[in-house]
């Protein structure tokens, strides 16, 4: 079964929806990933500096490229 947390991070990340991601976050099963959105959330709203938002930002959208290419391949 094809699981589509990924599918909705990538485009609640893209599309700024952070409302929902954060409700993905929640709701998700894998915990790598939630750690990920929780880390760029709270980058995002109590921001360091640019570089973090932006190291955060980078993290979690390379790890959604990484499961969304590992589901591909299990096929």
């Amino acid at each position: 079964m094809q699981n589509i947390d990924y599918d909705k991070a990538l485009y609640f990340t893209l599309w700024g929806h952070w409302d929902d991601l954060l409700v993905l976050m929640v709701r998700t099963n894998d915990d790598l990933l939630a750690k990920k959105i929780e880390q760029f959330l709270h980058a995002y709203h109590y921001p360091i500096s640019r570089e973090w938002l932006s190291m955060t930002h980078e993290e979690l959208l390379h790890y959604i490229d990484h499961a969304l290419l590992s589901q591909m391949t299990v096929k």
